[in-house]
């Protein structure tokens, strides 16, 4: 289970997704999240759909991994279309029971908010599985740059988040391991009632605790031995710009939130 999480690993390879700036990645995909939240039809889904197996296709990356980040979170997406199916209403009644109810709006709206949530998930595992931890903190610093002009430290949050998603797979293999330890000693994290399951957490948790405790310390450790001082003066190895791909994927962006606003005015097969 824990290696269906796909938030914060990087799939290297050489594409034209990856080499495109990590800035404009950023705005892409809070561009396409908003995209998704105005549309209100299946076209304009299926619009999106489409940009974002273009930028899958282009980004080299196996089906399989894309797949697998969104099982991760497909109880919450299975729980959340079963609960709009039977208790959203409509005129179409296809099946009822006291208060629950089948309709043919429910099953379209729980099929529209399923496949909403599908791109939204894919979409910003692809963030992560084209763009390595430090260029996604230069990104980030770069984009709040202003910020700075108000004394408010860019740097040390993009640093944060930075080793958050590089932590993010080294606390998920650490787990594994100490998941395989206590197997070995003759635990059983795998069958009983759930409360037992959830007692079986503890063992697990607890040295999980530690070792993320103790990678903290060393790491804090590393820095102040490499005198490092937070982004006061600090200089960068590699400049970020802007290519003709960045224009390319702006002008396929913009077309696609400027089709989806028409779409949502102007609806033509709407929910």
């Amino acid at each position: 289970m824990l290696k269906d999480v796909s938030f914060g690993q990087y799939y290297p390879v050489s594409s034209f997704v990856h080499r495109l700036d990590p800035r404009f990645k950023i705005v892409f995909l809070i561009a396409f999240i908003v995209a998704i939240f105005l549309a209100k039809e299946f076209l304009a889904l299926g619009i999106a759909a489409a940009l974002l197996l273009l930028a899958i296709l282009f980004a080299r990356i196996p089906a399989g991994k894309v797949l697998r980040s969104v099982r991760g979170v497909l109880f919450l997406v299975l729980f959340t279309a079963a609960i709009n199916i039977f208790f959203h209403g409509g005129e179409t009644v296809y099946w009822s029971y006291g208060i629950l109810q089948v309709t043919k709006e429910g099953i379209l709206f729980s099929a529209f908010l399923v496949i909403r949530l599908f791109l939204l998930v894919v979409c910003s595992s692809l963030l992560t599985y084209t763009t390595t931890p430090v260029s996604l903190t230069d990104g980030i610093e770069s984009l709040l740059t202003p910020l700075k002009w108000v004394h408010f430290p860019v740097h040390e949050l993009a640093l944060i988040m930075s080793i958050a998603l590089r932590f993010i797979p080294i606390l998920m293999d650490e787990t594994d391991r100490i998941i395989g330890a206590q197997k070995a000693r003759g635990a059983n994290l795998d069958s009983g009632s759930p409360a037992k399951r959830i007692r079986a957490i503890v063992p697990v948790l607890i040295p999980l605790l530690l070792s993320a405790f103790r990678r903290a310390d060393e790491l804090g450790d590393a820095m102040d031995a490499r005198c490092y001082s937070g982004g006061k003066k600090r200089t960068k190895y590699k400049k970020l710009r802007f290519t003709w791909r960045d224009l390319i994927a702006f002008l396929l962006i913009a077309g696609l939130v400027a089709g989806i606003v028409v779409l949502r005015y102007f609806p033509v097969f709407p929910v």
